[in-house]
This record gives structure tokens, sequence and C-alpha cells, in this order.
């Protein structure tokens, strides 16, 4: 749910490109999430009052939680957190979490959450990469776009499920299992 909600911050900030790394190193006990866009940016104010709860720029409701979670979650198992953004040009946030830790929190099914940031914003270029110690799945809507041409929409039906299947082939191959 962070990815989800970080990145639906990135596609608010009017970013048209955005890059999911999901980074695991089994032997430091270590995964790292950064989610990367060229949306509006933010001020050096701005990254300050981010990462507060209390501060949200929407007007739906009064608190923001989506970062400060993210945050707190990454510390909570020794990680640490940060925030790089520039105004007109983008934002990095990267999330360092310690998987050896009691308190870290599972990753779930970041194939989907990918899938459906993708298939939910078919006009956003995404790059998502997930690397497991020295293997790597890539999926770039943009070479996809390439591909299929501009008439067929990422999320087509048939579109939607090629990525589905693909990514649980390659994900199955970072696990160590064989892909079915």
């Amino acid at each position: 749910m962070n990815v989800m909600d970080v990145t639906q911050n990135s596609i608010t900030a009017g970013a048209s490109f955005i890059e999911i790394r999901v980074e695991e190193d089994r032997t430091k006990s270590e995964l790292v999430i950064s989610i990367i866009d060229n949306g509006k940016g933010m001020s050096a104010e701005q990254v300050r009052q981010v990462i507060d709860p209390f501060y949200t720029t929407r007007t739906t409701r009064k608190v923001g939680l989506g970062v400060p979670l993210f945050k707190m979650e990454a510390e909570m198992t020794g990680g640490d957190f940060s925030i790089q953004s520039k105004l007109g040009e983008g934002t990095t946030v990267q999330a360092r979490f310690i998987t050896s830790h009691v308190d870290m929190i599972p990753l779930g099914n970041i194939d989907n959450t990918v899938l459906l940031l993708i298939s939910c914003n078919p006009d956003r270029d995404f790059l998502f990469v997930h690397q497991v110690d020295e293997k790597k799945l890539e999926l770039d809507t943009r070479q996809l776009r390439e591909i299929l041409g501009e008439d067929v929409p990422l999320n087509s039906p048939d579109v939607v499920q090629w990525m589905q299947a693909y990514l649980q082939e390659q994900t199955d191959l970072l696990q160590g299992g064989e892909s079915t």
C-alpha cells in the first residue's frame, strides 16, 4: 500500500514517468524501495512537511499518511528513509528496510500493485525494476508502447493479462523457482 500511496502522489504531481525499484539483497538482509518521478517536485519546505501525517495538500481529508507510514515502517526495521525533490524536475522517495528485523512487514504482491497502477493510469509511463540479488525483472511501458503502437491502450484486457503473466513468470524466476 505504501508504494501505491507514494506513486499516487507522483501521479497527482503530474508525473508522466514513474520508476518503481524494488531491490532485495538477501546477504545484507536489505530491501530498498525507490519511487522516482518527473512530476512538479517540491520545495525544501514541502519535503520537510510531507513526512508530517497532519500535512496534506488534499482537500478531501485533513491527514496524509502514505509518506509518514512508509517512513515509519522502514525506520521500525532499523532502516532509513529519504526524499529528494527539486521543483520542476521531480521527486525520489526511498525506503530501506532491514528484512531480518522482527518488525519487517512482508512486501506483499508488488507485481499486482504495479499492474494496478499501470492499468489504472494508461496515460503514464512506468518502469518497474525488481531485483533480487543478481537477478532482475524489468517492465517498461515505453517499450510496450513501441511494440503495441499507440492504438492499443495499456489497460486493454489482453495487454493487462500479458503483463500479469509476464510479471508472474519473471517473479518466479527471481525467487529461484521455475517459470510456469
